[in-house]
C-alpha cells in the first residue's frame, strides 16, 4: 500500500507544525552524475559537470556531501544504503541525480549505468524507484527530503518496448518532501549540446540568492528555465513540507529586513521653511451603486458547478492533467495520475470519480481498482471498498498492495481475523511494510492477543515513527 499510504500521507500531515529544519538536524546528499551509458549513442555530457556543481554548492550550503559518478546498480544500491546508515531523526536529506530516468507502474525510475534494460519489467528490476528511496529516507527520520532530478531525456532503452518516450511520472512522496523534476510530468527534453545543463545553471542561481525558502528557490528555478527555454521546458515541483528550509542555513525565509539608523546631528543649524497650507478636501461622494439581477442561466440542463473542483483549479499538477483531459476524455493514465494527487490532497470524492473512469475504460486496471478499494475505506464505505480488493485480487492475486488495503477494510469493518489474514499474506510478500505490520498488531489486540499486539505495533512505530497518525488519518485508532 506505499503508493497509497504516502498519498495520505500528505494529508495527515499537512497541519502539523514542526521545528524549523534550518535550526535542527544534520544535512545530509547524495548526489549522483551518470553519463556513460553503453547502450547510447555517446556519452552525455552534462550530467558529470552538473553533478560536481551541484556538489560544490551543497557543500558550501553545509551539506555533508557524497558524490558518485556514472554509478552501477551495485554502485547506487551501496550510496544510498550509506546515505540511509548516516540519517537521524530531524536530518535533512537531499538527492541530485542526473542521468536517464523512466517511468513504470506509474512511478520514476533512475537508470544505474549498467542497466539491461530490453522491456517495462526490466526498468523495475534494474532501475531504482524514486517513491522507494524516499520512502526509505523517510522511515530513517529525515524531517526535509528533497530531490532534484534532471532525468526528463529520451533514452535509448524505451524505444526496445514502448513507441514514445514517456518522461518522468508523478512522485507520491512522504510528508516533509520537495520534489523537482527538470521538465513536466510525462515529457522529454535533449541536452542543450553544452556543458551544463540549463535545469542547474539556473538552480545554482538561485540557491545562491540570501533569504529564500527553498520553495521560493526551486519555484524561481522553474521561471528562469521555462523563461530561457521559451516554454519549451517547463520544470515540474511537488511539495509538502510543513516547515520552512532554506538551502542557505539561517535564512529567514522573509523580506530582508531594512535596518533604520539615526542621522546624525547636523553641524549647523538648519533653518527649515514651513510647510504650505494643505486644504483638506472632502473626499468625492462613492457612486451610485446599481444592483444588477443575475443574468438567467442558458436553457437547456444546467452542470452543477464543483466548489472542491474549484478550489484545486489552480494546482500546476491538477491544471496539467486537467488540460490533457479536456485534450482527451479518455486518457485512462491522466485520470488515474489525477485521482491520485486528488487524494494526496483530501478530496477523496474527486479521486474515486477519477478512478471511475479509468476503471470505466479499462475494468482491469488492478491499480486503479486498488486505489479506489483504498479511497473508499478511508472515506467509510467499506463494502464497496471489499468488493474492489476483491476483484484487485482476482485479477492479482499476490498483489501486495491489494491485499494490505483489505487488511485495512477488514480492519474498519471489525472482521479482525479476516484482516489478520490479509496482513499476514502481504507481509510473506514484504516483511517490511509498516501498515500491514501495524494494522496486524491493532487486529490481533482486538482479537485478544494483547502481547502479540503490542510487539507488532512496537516493531511498526521502530521503522516507521508517522504509522499512528497515519492510521489516525483512516479512521482507524
Amino acid at each position: 500500500m506505499k503508493i497509497r499510504l504516502a498519498l495520505l500521507l500528505t494529508l495527515i500531515f499537512s497541519v502539523l507544525s514542526t521545528a524549523p529544519s534550518s535550526a535542527a538536524g544534520d544535512r545530509y546528499a547524495l548526489v549522483i552524475g551518470n553519463a556513460k551509458y553503453p547502450d547510447a549513442d555517446a556519452p552525455l555530457r552534462e550530467p558529470i559537470n552538473d553533478a560536481r556543481d551541484v556538489a560544490d554548492e551543497l557543500k558550501r550550503d553545509g551539506f555533508t556531501v557524497e558524490i558518485g559518478e556514472n554509478l552501477t546498480g551495485d554502485a547506487m544500491r551501496r550510496a544510498f544504503d550509506r546515505l540511509y546508515g548516516k540519517l537521524r531523526p530531524g536530518s535533512v536529506a537531499l538527492l541530485f541525480f542526473s542521468g536517464f530516468g523512466i517511468q513504470s507502474n506509474r512511478q520514476s525510475y533512475m537508470i544505474p549505468v549498467d542497466a539491461q534494460i530490453w522491456s517495462e519489467a526490466d526498468v523495475r528490476h534494474d532501475g531504482f524507484s524514486l517513491e522507494t528511496v524516499l520512502g526509505e529516507i523517510n522511515s530513517r527520520g529525515a524531517g526535509v527530503k528533497i530531490a532534484l532530478i534532471d532525468a526528463s531525456r529520451r533514452n535509448p532503452y524505451e524505444r526496445r518496448f514502448r513507441t514514445f518516450s514517456a518522461g518522468l511520472a508523478p512522485v507520491i512522496a512522504p510528508n516533509g518532501t520537495l520534489v523537482m523534476y527538470s521538465a513536466a510530468l510525462s515529457s522529454v527534453i535533449s541536452d542543450n549540446g553544452g556543458d551544463h545543463s540549463l535545469f542547474v545553471q539556473e538552480l545554482l542561481k538561485e540557491i545562491r540568492v540570501p533569504d529564500l525558502m527553498a520553495e521560493e528557490t526551486l519555484n524561481r528555478t522553474r521561471v528562469g528555465v521555462t523563461r530561457a527555454s521559451r516554454g519549451e521546458q517547463v520544470p515540474w515541483i511537488s511539495s509538502s513540507l510543513a516547515e520552512d528550509f532554506s538551502f542557505i542555513p539561517g535564512a529567514t525565509g522573509g523580506r530582508p529586513t531594512i535596518a533604520t539608523m539615526t542621522p546624525p546631528p547636523p553641524t549647523s543649524p538648519i533653518v527649515q521653511p514651513p510647510p504650505p497650507a494643505r486644504v483638506e478636501l472632502p473626499p468625492p461622494p462613492p457612486p451610485a451603486r446599481v444592483e444588477l439581477p443575475p443574468p438567467p442561466p442558458p436553457p437547456g440542463v444546467e452542470k452543477p458547478v464543483d466548489k472542491t473542483q474549484m478550489a484545486f483549479a489552480d494546482d500546476p499538477t491538477i491544471k496539467s492533467l486537467t488540460e490533457k483531459l479536456d485534450a482527451n476524455p479518455d486518457d485512462s493514465s491522466a485520470l488515474y495520475r489525477r485521482g491520485q494527487v486528488y487524494a494526496s490532497k483530501g478530496a477523496y470524492s474527486l479521486a474515486i470519480k477519477d478512478f471511475d473512469d479509468t476503471i470505466r475504460l479499462n475494468s482491469k486496471d488492478v491499480e486503479a481498482l486498488n486505489n479506489r478499494c483504498w479511497a473508499r475505506a478511508v472515506i467509510g464505505d467499506l463494502q464497496a471498498a471489499l468488493k474492489d480488493c476483491n476483484e484487485a485480487l482476482r485479477l492479482r492475486p499476490n498483489f501486495v498492495d491489494a491485499l494490505d488495503s483489505r487488511g485495512l477494510v477488514n480492519l474498519k469493518s471489525g472482521l479482525t481475523k479476516n484482516a489478520i489474514t490479509d496482513f499476514d499474506a502481504a507481509l510473506r510478500i514484504n516483511p517490511r511494510l509498516t501498515s500491514s505490520l501495524y494494522g496486524r498488531g491493532l487486529a490481533k489486540q482486538r482479537s485478544g492477543s494483547i502481547s502479540e499486539g503490542n510487539l507488532d505495533i512496537a516493531n511498526a512505530k521502530a521503522m516507521d515513527p508517522n504509522i499512528v497518525q497515519e492510521f489516525d488519518g483512516y479512521g482507524v485508532r
